[in-house]
């Protein structure tokens, strides 16, 4: 076991967590989903090697739940669209339309007839952004 000295303090509570839980433990029980989240955030902080020494863990499975984390966050982040351009063709008659929007704010719903259409942009922006 590493030494308590060489354990920055914002690493001391988690290393009492691991402390406690293998205290209690019984026989080769895995490690609990929520240490190795708390494990994964130190190591983020104070690299993966210095963290696995502190808190006695495998280096490489570590490494894992770290760049599993990572990689989770990244995947969401490019999922989900910033701005979505709706373009319409010019209709010589006229046109009629209905659109209904839906945010965390409320929902909305917008019709109208004739060439002019209303400011979308603004209308979704005080549907979506937060006061």
């Amino acid at each position: 076991m590493p030494n308590k000295k060489d354990i920055p303090v914002e690493m001391e509570r988690i290393y009492r967590r691991f402390q406690q839980w293998r205290r209690q433990r019984r026989g080769r029980e895995a490690i609990p989903k929520r240490l190795w989240a708390g494990a994964a955030s130190v190591a983020r902080e104070y690299g993966v090697n210095a963290t696995s020494k502190a808190l006695s863990l495998d280096f490489n499975k570590l490494k894992g739940h770290v760049n599993r984390k990572q990689t989770v966050k990244r995947r969401s982040s490019e999922a989900a669209p910033q701005f979505l351009e709706l373009v319409t063709a010019p209709h010589p008659g006229g046109a009629e339309c209905v659109i209904e929007l839906e945010g965390p704010r409320g929902k909305m719903r917008i019709e109208w007839k004739g060439s002019a259409a209303p400011d979308f942009a603004e209308l979704s922006r005080l549907l979506w952004e937060r006061e």
